[in-house]
């Protein structure tokens, strides 16, 4: 019975995620196509060319693009600004952009509070559990630099290099201390992850010759903690640990990479601080069932 439920929870788990994924993968090019086919005014119907830029940069938050700061900078010229008084964090936000700090950096640390709200919503109310709260948040502005389908191909990649690394040395009985040994592997993980981005002119994926230290970064750490749970506890953990952590950063991708809420943070950063922090307490005051655990004793509960 045990083993049933535990099957039933990562079949679950792993068909939210091919789920979350194909969403992602249908509705972008959807998305991107009808900004396309708008239709502009024109004068006479001439024939033009096609643009070469990437319009995938207006949605990369973490790039300091015209494309990027411009919509953000417009909507601050827009504002109309109240009294100093009710609206401190806008004089603020208004005074730190003219002075030259990035208006995408600020919408994503006004976004990181919500996108941890969300993350605690799934492990308390839901029961996803997971890898921490900090690194699927970390994950998902990965995801929002690089895509979630190349940050999962680059995170497969780099957990399948690990393991492979720990059972060579577990077969040849090579006995390392901890550090050495994560050192090692992270040596065979940049040789691999090398090769990727020396075969990006084969592939020709924009996201891909987009990667930085950054999402590598964090990345390796996400694999560092399947390695230490696959050694402390089991296999069948450490990748239901980490399909529940993809699972929530693709949650978390999607707040992040909505446009109102974007402008919504933006524009109102008192209300989205204040509110944030009231649900955070109310949600820690949550004591109840959670929705995975009323499905697991659904039978318990309805007698």
């Amino acid at each position: 019975m045990l083993i049933t439920r535990i099957s039933m929870r990562r079949l679950i788990i792993l068909s939210l995620v091919a789920l979350s994924l194909s969403l992602i993968v249908v509705f972008k090019p959807v998305f991107s196509l009808a900004q396309r086919l708008t239709p502009t005014p024109s004068l006479t119907p001439v024939a033009t060319v096609e643009p070469t830029s990437t319009p995938e940069a207006v949605f990369d938050l973490t790039q300091k693009t015209p494309q990027t700061l411009g919509p953000l900078e417009e909507i601050l010229n827009k504002q109309k600004l109240g009294k100093i008084a009710l609206n401190p964090v806008k004089y603020a936000i208004r005074g730190a952009v003219e002075a030259g700090v990035p208006a995408n950096t600020i919408v994503l640390l006004l976004l990181l509070p919500i996108s941890a709200f969300v993350i605690a919503v799934t492990r308390n109310i839901i029961g996803i559990r997971g890898f921490g709260i900090f690194l699927p948040a970390a994950l998902s502005v990965v995801f929002v630099a690089i895509g979630p389908v190349v940050g999962i191909s680059l995170f497969l990649l780099i957990v399948v290099i690990s393991t492979l690394v720990r059972l060579t040395l577990r077969k040849f009985k090579v006995k390392l201390l901890y550090l050495p040994r994560m050192a090692l592997i992270l040596w065979a993980v940049v040789i691999g992850v090398l090769g990727v981005l020396f075969s990006a002119p084969l592939i020709k994926s924009a996201s891909l010759t987009n990667v930085s230290i950054f999402a590598v970064l964090i990345l390796i750490l996400l694999a560092e903690d399947f390695i230490r749970v696959q050694l402390g506890k089991s296999v069948k953990t450490a990748i239901s640990l980490t399909s529940e952590t993809l699972l929530i950063a693709l949650v978390s991708f999607f707040f992040l990479t909505l446009k109102p809420l974007q402008n919504f943070v933006l524009l109102n950063p008192e209300i989205t601080l204040l509110v944030t922090g009231v649900l955070d307490i109310i949600l820690a005051k949550y004591s109840g069932l959670r929705l995975m655990e009323i499905w697991r004793f659904r039978k318990l509960i309805n007698n």
